[in-house]
């Protein structure tokens, strides 16, 4: 049996800690807040509750595996599909339902864009999936061994790397595919899944809306915030001990591995493995020294980070679906303010509304809107924005409630209370660098292979989380804990 210190109860550390303690390790979990879930968070006020974090679960066959592993679904978890997965508008009054039914997206895209659309989309599903078959093993399911995977890959399955066609931007793609430019902006906006720009990002981020389409879109009854408190049950249920307001300052070494790590209170304690679902920047910057590691993430692009707005709203709005995205004319102009030099809060952004029909999260005859809008990171110098700045923020969400009666969404005399939760709020919540949402951004040929892996230089030491191999989002969250646990192996 090992000792196994994990550093943050986010979704990957928990992940991580019921696996291991299934395993037979004996587990110690330590988190810095007072809550669980990190980026999975959730904020509750006179009767109504928000997710702060996903509100979709994708490929839910990765958490299907998870419990099954460790003793079974649980009874009280409830998983629903979402059929429209959300309604899209376009800056000329354009709007579909995006569905998981391939064959009646495709009739909706006809119907809304045009004949020939459907047929576009369907040549690029085709090829989406044949991405998906070349990286799901060795680059979703399997250790990372930086760019020797990718040439390994190369030499052994040639046709593979044509398929996924490292140097090709998400954006290329679409041009390649799409013809209608509405459509082509639909599918930039997957590149944001992984915190980057579509004219950056790698194609192969086609497998995003294509995990979408294969395997549905589906919401947590209660709100995904439940997801990460029951798998936290089924962590403390193996064993695992999870304790809070218990902040990691330092990992420790000795013999040229982990031995333990340190708390803020000056604790000690003794580790045989330590897993950190912490920001890998904060990982090789702050707790431990690697300094190779730390210089290459010093040169990778942050991701992007988010602006939400929590609106308390009263009465019923028929026209707005579980999600909406109301796109802006110039959506280039986005990810210019974002990854620019001199960022910028973006002035007309992509706007994301969550609303789900879920009569737990609010009371009678009002609703819960989750509203975000895509933001530069919290922090000075290139790339970053200073949201504590006096008034910043305030203004943003005001200007954010002008933008949805601009797109048709007009809720300003409803909004009862609302509240912020800018780049800094996220830093401070969950520990990412800045509020950078997904660690490092995937703009680079290459970046989306080549995330810190979960196998880290110290001996001993390993990285789950979405700053890790394979990425962020719920289900590739997961996957990194499953790949820890085959690492760590059984006690």
């Amino acid at each position: 049996m090992s000792r196994v210190v994990v550093i943050g109860a986010g979704v990957g550390g928990l992940t991580a800690s019921a696996r291991l303690a299934a395993l037979g390790h004996r587990v110690t979990v330590c988190e810095a807040q007072q809550t669980v879930g990190g980026k999975l968070g959730r904020y509750s006020r006179d009767g109504f509750r928000f997710d702060t974090g996903p509100s979709l679960l994708t490929m839910p066959q990765v958490f299907h595996e998870l419990f099954e592993d460790t003793g079974g679904w649980p009874d009280d978890l409830q998983l629903t599909p979402l059929e429209p997965l959300a309604r899209y508008r376009f800056a000329d009054g354009t709007t579909f339902d995006a569905t998981s039914d391939l064959d009646r997206f495709c009739d909706r895209l006809d119907a809304a864009l045009g004949e020939g659309n459907g047929a576009d989309w369907r040549r690029l599903m085709v090829h989406a999936a044949r991405v998906w078959q070349a990286s799901r093993q060795p680059f979703l399911e399997a250790p990372l061994d930086g760019a020797r995977t990718m040439a390994r890959l190369a030499l052994r399955q040639p046709r593979d790397i044509a398929a996924i066609a490292p140097g090709r931007s998400l954006r290329a793609l679409g041009r390649r595919f799409l013809r209608d430019p509405r459509l082509r902006t639909f599918l930039d906006r997957y590149a944001t899944y992984t915190g980057s720009d579509p004219r950056r990002a790698p194609a192969a981020l086609v497998v995003v809306p294509y995990a979408e389409q294969a395997f549905g879109g589906w919401y947590v009854e209660g709100g995904l915030h439940r997801l990460g408190e029951a798998v936290h049950e089924r962590a403390l249920e193996r064993g695992a001990s999870v304790v809070l307001g218990a902040r990691v300052t330092g990992i420790e070494t000795a013999g040229g591995r982990v031995d333990g790590v340190r708390l803020a209170d000056g604790t000690r304690l003794a580790a045989d493995v330590v897993v950190a679902n912490a920001d890998a920047a904060t990982v090789y910057g702050q707790l431990v020294q690697a300094p190779a590691a730390a210089r290459r993430l010093a040169r990778a692009t942050p991701s992007l980070s988010g602006f939400a707005l929590l609106l308390a709203v009263r009465g019923r709005t028929q026209e707005l679906g579980h999600h909406t995205v109301l796109f802006p004319a110039d959506y280039d102009a986005e990810f210019d303010a974002v990854f620019g030099p001199a960022a910028q809060p973006v002035p007309d952004p992509a706007l994301y509304v969550s609303a789900p029909a879920d009569e737990t999260l609010h009371p009678e005859g009002h609703e819960a809107w989750f509203v975000l809008a895509n933001a530069p990171r919290h922090g000075t110098g290139p790339g970053a924005l200073d949201w504590r700045a006096p008034g910043r923020s305030e203004q943003y969400a005001d200007r954010l409630l002008d933008l949805l009666a601009a797109r048709g969404l007009p809720v300003r005399d409803r909004v009862l209370w609302s509240q912020v939760v800018d780049p800094a709020d996220l830093e401070e919540r969950t520990g990412a660098v800045g509020g950078a949402i997904y660690g490092t951004s995937s703009n680079g040929a290459a970046a989306a292979f080549l995330r810190p892996a979960n196998r880290s230089p110290v001996p001993g030491l390993f990285l789950v989380g979405g700053s890790a191999h394979p990425g962020g989002g719920l289900p590739l969250v997961a996957l990194s804990a499953r790949i820890v646990a085959g690492l760590v192996g059984p006690a």
